[in-house]
């Protein structure tokens, strides 16, 4: 019976830490997509300011990012990785499904942009409409700094 309770102790312990590495590794995970996603917007941004020149490449690139990234970033908010050093709003696991759907709707809006720009003028009509979606979340989701 003691070997028993041992066992039961060690596997519980054993939980727990698995529990806490995959919430360790999803809030690392997450942040290194969205650290990406402003680097990759930086240079856009520009772009969009006629402060650098139109790159329809680097624009490709970027959508292709954020498409990728919009994919895997639901899953990377596990509820038991709501604390530690996070920008993350508890408001995200109360909304969940609507948080989701901010993803959701980037990835579309990321590879509709993506067919629609093939030039400077398409890349200034359908770009914006991508960032809206970084606007939504970090409005709602992100505490502020």
């Amino acid at each position: 019976m003691k070997t028993l309770q041992i066992l039961a102790l060690v596997g519980l312990t054993a939980g727990v830490s698995v529990g806490a590495a995959f919430a360790a590794d999803a809030l690392g995970e997450r942040q290194t997509i969205l650290k990406g996603f402003g680097d990759e917007t930086r240079p856009v941004v520009a772009m969009m300011k006629g402060e650098a020149p139109f790159d329809l490449a680097k624009v490709k690139a970027t959508l292709a990012t954020y498409a990728e990234g919009a994919a895997k970033l639901p899953g990377l908010f596990p509820d038991n990785s709501r604390t530690g050093k996070t920008e993350a709003s508890p408001k995200i696991w109360d909304e969940k499904t609507k948080f989701d759907g901010i993803f959701a709707k980037l990835k579309t809006d990321s590879e509709t942009a993506s067919a629609a720009i093939t030039d400077q003028a398409s890349f200034k009509a359908n770009f914006p409409k991508v960032l809206g979606n970084c606007k939504a979340c970090h409005d709602d989701y992100r505490v502020k700094k």
